[in-house]
C-alpha cells in the first residue's frame, strides 16, 4: 500500500486514469509512452495497469504533426489556429495486442470521403481527375490532397481550375495541388493535356474520370461528334489510351470511372441484338438528353470492365462506380426543368 499511495494509484478508481504527477505521450510514429514528472522517467507500460497501446488512425482532419527543435513532437489544429503537445488521437487508442482483430471498417450512403480516408498517408501518389472545379471531382480532390496525394485537376475552364485549387491550398497550405487544362470536347486538347503531363515525368497512380454533361441540348463538338458522348465517355476513352503507358509502369496504379445507376434504363443494340453505333452518337431528330447520357454511362461501365480485364494483370485495376442518386451538384445545370428536380430531391438524397 505504500508503494501505492508514493505512486498515487490509490486516489484513482479507472485503471485508464493517470496517477498524480504522470503524462501521456505519444511518438512521432503513433506509439503511446507515460511521463513521470516525479521521478523523471519515461515508459511504455501505462503505470496502472501496464498495457501498451498506439494510436487509432490518422489525424483528425486539419490537424498536422510537427517536429521542433528539441525533437519533441506536436500538433498543429490549422481550422482553430492552435499548436499542442498533446495527440488529438489520445482519446482513440488501441492496445499494442489486442485480443481478436478489429472487424473490417464498412461504410454506407452516409459516409463522407474524408471518413473513408481517415488514417490514410497518401505521400507520394499521384492523382488525377477530371472537372474537379466543383462538385464531386471537388471534393475528391480536397479529400485526396488533404491526405497527402499530388492531386492534378483536370479542368476545361483555366480560371476555374485555378479557384479550385486556391480553395484546397485554403485549407492547407502544404497541399500539393495544381490545374491543367482538359477540355473532353476536344480530343486535340487530350492529347495536349497528356502530352504535358507525361512531360512532367511524374508516375500516375489513380486516374479518375469523372467529368461529365447532363441533360444537354444537342451539339456536335469539334470532332464531328454528338457532345455527351464524347465528354461522358470517348474524351475518357482516349485520355486512358494516352496513359496507359504511364499508368502501367506506375503500377500498382487504378482508374476510377463515374458512372451511373441511370445506364440501367437505355440499349445500345439495334433489333438484330448487334451494338448500333448510331445511337452513341445520334442525329438531332434522334436526339433525347436523358437517353444520350444514360448511354454513355453504359458505355463507363462496359470499357471500365474490359480495361479491367486487359490491364489488372499489369498492376493496373479498372472500377465503375455509383456516387449516388440525384446529388446535388451542378451537373443539372443545363436545362431549368432539371434543375428544378434536383432541388425538389435534395432533402433525400446523398449532398456535397
Amino acid at each position: 500500500m505504500a508503494a501505492l499511495r508514493y505512486a498515487g494509484l490509490e486516489d484513482t478508481d479507472s485503471e485508464e486514469e493517470l496517477p498524480p504527477g504522470w503524462e501521456e505521450r505519444t511518438t512521432a510514429d503513433g506509439w503511446v509512452y507515460y511521463a513521470s514528472h516525479l521521478e523523471e522517467k519515461t515508459q511504455w507500460e501505462h503505470p496502472k495497469s501496464g498495457k501498451r497501446k498506439r494510436v487509432a488512425g490518422g489525424l483528425p482532419y486539419g490537424w498536422e504533426q510537427e517536429t521542433d527543435e528539441n525533437g519533441q513532437v506536436y500538433f498543429v489544429d490549422h481550422i482553430n489556429k492552435r499548436t499542442t503537445y498533446l495527440d488529438p488521437r489520445l482519446a482513440f487508442t488501441v492496445e499494442d495486442n489486442p485480443v481478436k482483430a478489429t472487424p473490417r471498417q464498412r461504410y454506407d450512403g452516409n459516409s463522407t470521403a474524408m471518413e473513408i480516408l481517415q488514417g490514410r498517408d497518401l505521400s507520394g501518389k499521384v492523382v488525377i481527375i477530371t472537372g474537379a472545379n466543383s462538385g464531386i471531382g471537388f471534393e475528391t480532390a480536397k479529400s485526396l490532397a488533404l491526405h497527402g496525394a499530388y492531386v492534378v485537376l483536370a479542368c476545361r475552364n483555366p480560371s476555374r481550375g485555378n479557384d479550385a485549387v486556391q480553395r484546397i491550398l485554403g485549407e492547407w497550405h502544404k497541399a500539393k495541388v495544381e490545374a491543367m487544362t482538359l477540355d473532353l470536347a476536344s480530343l486535340q486538347s487530350v492529347q495536349r493535356f497528356a502530352e504535358a503531363f507525361k512531360s512532367k515525368n511524374v508516375p500516375l497512380h489513380i486516374l479518375i474520370c469523372n467529368a461529365a454533361i447532363f441533360g444537354a441540348p444537342w451539339s456536335l463538338t469539334e470532332d464531328g461528334l454528338e457532345s455527351t458522348f464524347q465528354v461522358n465517355h470517348l474524351g475518357h476513352f482516349y485520355l486512358v489510351q494516352l496513359l496507359e503507358d504511364i499508368l502501367r509502369r506506375s503500377s500498382p496504379a487504378r482508374v476510377v470511372v463515374v458512372s451511373s445507376e441511370s445506364h440501367r434504363f437505355t440499349e445500345i443494340k439495334d433489333s438484330s441484338g448487334k451494338l448500333d453505333f448510331s445511337l452513341l452518337s445520334p442525329s438531332k431528330k434522334d436526339y433525347w438528353a436523358m437517353l444520350a447520357y444514360n448511354r454513355s454511362k453504359l458505355c463507363n461501365i462496359l470499357f471500365s470492365n474490359e480495361l479491367n480485364r486487359r490491364l489488372s494483370p499489369h498492376g493496373v485495376t479498372s472500377n465503375a462506380v455509383h456516387p449516388g442518386n440525384m446529388m446535388y451538384s451542378s451537373i443539372h445545370r443545363s436545362w431549368w426543368v432539371y434543375t428544378l428536380l434536383f432541388t425538389l430531391a435534395r432533402p433525400f438524397t446523398k449532398s456535397m
